[in-house]
């Protein structure tokens, strides 16, 4: 699924998008924050894109957390 997401330097200063597109990975999953479905993001916002794509996505941010080293530190009062 994540050959459907690219990063150019060149295209939006190389954040992540959708893989032919210039669409960001991050408008796709703000407008899923938002509670919008993958048929309305389809076709109300990016035409050009498939559920496939919207799923990539998700599948790249998940794949960041996983990857992410997490260090919390415990506060004394």
């Amino acid at each position: 699924m994540l050959e459907h997401i690219s990063v150019n330097p060149n295209i939006h200063f190389g954040k992540p998008c959708i893989a032919g597109t210039r669409i960001p990975v991050q408008n796709v999953l703000e407008l899923l924050d938002e509670g919008h479905t993958f048929e309305k993001i389809i076709a109300d916002y990016y035409p050009a894109i498939t559920v496939d794509d919207i799923r990539a996505c998700l599948q790249y941010a998940i794949a960041l957390v996983a990857a992410e080293d997490i260090h919390l530190a415990s506060s004394t009062a």
